[in-house]
């Protein structure tokens, strides 16, 4: 008679780690904000931004008038390097500019 071993075998089991689900967050472009400032003449203003983003004199002026009127304006919207460079131009003329992402 064959002898049974009392010791049981049982296959290694492998536990599952929990799935990542690599969420990808939408690629949310930035936004740069002129601001309002005591300082600055309007069509300074206008000048500068018709010499950075390449806008028509009635562009810049639109734009300039909601800086005046509403305190600020978005002036030009990108990818996070491209809002970066032009707060730093803006500020390089002068204004008072800031960026924040668009939501």
């Amino acid at each position: 008679m064959e002898r049974m071993s009392s010791m049981s075998t049982t296959a290694p089991t492998r536990e599952r780690a929990p799935e990542r689900e690599d969420v990808a967050e939408p690629d949310v472009p930035w936004i740069v904000i002129v601001w309002n400032d005591p300082i600055n003449l309007m069509s300074y203003v206008v000048f500068v931004f018709q010499k950075l983003f390449g806008y028509s004199k009635e562009k810049a002026t639109k734009l300039m008038m909601d800086v005046h009127q509403k305190g600020k304006a978005v002036v030009s919207s990108g990818p996070r390097e491209k809002a970066e460079y032009d707060v730093y131009r803006l500020h390089g003329h002068g204004l008072w500019a800031t960026m924040q992402k668009d939501r």
